[in-house]
């Protein structure tokens, strides 16, 4: 007869009482508006305290704070250009100041300058890559540099934090006529990968979301007509297009210990865009 195999203690984390993430500090770039704001709320209705980063939009900002002040969480607006050194740095040392800490950075600033390539001025590519790239490589250096400070603190997680990019569907999908942006999300998606297997033996988790098709001020176009939402259903098999929620459900659930054991990840929130659908019958 053989003998019963040894326990071993399991060591993933129990499922917690919801809010999960009651007691941490997140910082959201981007957040007065579309997928930005979307997370900022999440987070906060998941327990989080918020930091609203934004460049422009002063009352949009001011907006988001008091909608997250009501749900009895602390927040604050912070303006600064995710592209400039100095300014990421600073709105690190506001966070750390206003909260004690920063546990979960959430790098969705982004834009676009779209040209057809051969008309692309170089201060359409810079911006884009600086904000939308560059931006995320000093916002995760700051976040990386504060985690690495703090360390693990095992009553408020057990990360000593998470970092989660907001890429995109381009980070796979060529786009002609949108270079810059493309090559941003492709860049995000090796510098999240980098950077998790850089820092995961210091118990940092870094992710990143891919979103598809989402209603936000960006991509109006693609969907505030009838005729140009029925030409965007033809490249999303789900037959909808996203909401800021879908990408903000899965943000909290990535920054929370039910996702502990998800490292260098990109989960792709997109109705299945990322499929093909063209070639859904043959190509």
């Amino acid at each position: 007869m053989n003998a019963a195999a040894p326990s071993i203690p399991s060591t993933a984390p129990a499922v917690p009482a919801y809010p999960l993430l009651s007691g941490q500090k997140a910082l959201v770039t981007g957040a007065n508006s579309g997928i930005g704001r979307g997370v900022a709320m999440a987070m906060g209705q998941a327990g989080a305290d918020v930091c609203v980063n934004y460049v422009d939009g002063d009352e949009a900002a001011n907006a988001v704070v008091a909608e997250l002040l009501g749900l009895g969480v602390k927040a604050f607006a912070y303006q600064a250009d995710v592209s400039d050194e100095q300014q990421v740095a600073a709105m690190f040392r506001a966070a750390v100041t206003q909260f004690g800490t920063v546990d979960i950075l959430v790098a969705n600033a982004g834009l676009q300058r779209d040209a057809a390539f051969h008309q692309m001025t170089l201060a359409q590519w810079n911006t884009v890559i600086g904000v939308n790239l560059t931006g995320q490589f000093l916002c995760a250096r700051e976040a990386v540099r504060e985690f690495l400070r703090r360390g693990v603190v095992p009553t408020v997680s057990r990360a000593a934090g998470k970092i989660i990019c907001m890429s995109s569907v381009h980070q796979e999908i060529p786009w002609a006529g949108h270079a810059n942006y493309a090559t941003s999300k492709g860049g995000i998606k090796l510098l999240m990968e980098s950077l998790a297997q850089e820092v995961a033996q210091q118990r940092i988790r870094v992710n990143a979301i891919a979103p598809g098709a989402i209603r936000t001020p960006i991509n109006t176009s693609a969907w505030n007509t009838p005729a140009a939402y029925r030409q965007l259903m033809t490249l999303v098999p789900y037959g909808r297009i996203g909401e800021p929620e879908d990408i903000a459900r899965a943000a909290v659930w990535l920054a929370s210990d039910q996702s502990d054991y998800v490292v260098g990840t990109t989960l792709f929130v997109d109705g299945g865009m990322t499929l093909y659908p063209g070639f859904a019958t043959g190509g």
